[in-house]
């Protein structure tokens, strides 16, 4: 077994202890093992093994639109002598940049960082576009991109997302725009020394997700919150999606 596969098992460990304190099921719980700077090889090695445990999908978060879809290409080579190991999932965790939407739009089945209108309406248009780009007659009808709303729960000038103030706001604006789905709220609480620091703004996710779907009519079946120092906390208070990088990965490399 090599240090990565050790590693992530010591995750699994952890979370499944997490998960008996909190009386949680599994299934309602996922893990984005965040590969943002690792290698191709590594992603490979883990999904291989992942899907040998029996622990959910293999599913990874990628930050950098260019890095990301040179990985996904380079993964996807490497698999085609693996016919064994399905290919990975893949979610966007990072910042986008609206001039960089049509990069995140088709291959990943999440986007968890839509922090404003501007945005959602760049993602939406580098769907209209990607959908006018497959002329084929019995071509499948594209599906909205699922996405998450960052929230800004510390208030930090320095981080994207939305202010709790208007969230609900956006959530209503997105409504007029048919190829983007929300589903539900993301947030990167205060660099914490502990996952009990991180715990009020856990809750304040939780609770502002809540409140929206009543105000807004609207399922918002998943929180993205928790990562490497604070995610058994994170689950202890409702988090569907936990992105764990440095716990899996060790310390960021280079491609």
């Amino acid at each position: 077994m090599s240090a990565l596969t050790e590693r992530f098992n010591a995750v699994c460990e952890r979370l499944e202890k997490a998960l008996s304190r909190s009386g949680r099921d599994r299934k309602n719980l996922e893990m984005v093992a965040v590969s943002k700077t690792h290698s191709a090889a590594s992603v490979v090695e883990l999904c291989a093994y992942w899907q040998t445990t029996g622990k959910g999908r293999a599913l990874f978060g990628e930050s950098y639109a260019g890095e990301a879809g040179e990985k996904i290409l380079q993964v996807e080579r490497l698999l085609t002598s693996m016919p064994q190991t399905r290919p990975p999932v893949w979610h966007f965790i990072g910042h986008v940049q609206s001039r960089k939407s049509r990069e995140v739009i088709g291959p990943f089945e999440l986007i968890h960082s839509l922090d404003s209108m501007r945005l959602a309406e760049a993602l939406q248009k580098a769907r209209e576009k990607k959908k006018t780009e497959d002329p084929a007659e019995n071509a499948p009808p594209l599906p909205p991109q699922d996405v998450l709303v960052q929230v800004n729960v510390g208030r930090e000038p320095q981080k994207h997302g939305v202010a709790p103030e208007g969230l609900e706001d956006l959530l209503n604006a997105t409504r007029a725009l048919p190829g983007i789905r929300v589903r539900g709220l993301m947030c990167l609480p205060p660099l914490a020394g502990t996952g009990e620091d991180s715990r009020p703004y856990f809750i304040m996710l939780r609770t502002l997700r809540d409140k929206m779907e009543k105000l807004c009519a609207l399922p918002l079946p998943h929180l993205s919150m928790g990562m490497s120092g604070d995610f058994e906390t994170a689950v202890e208070e409702g988090a569907t999606l936990l992105r764990i990088g440095t716990d899996i990965f060790g310390t960021r490399g280079r491609i």
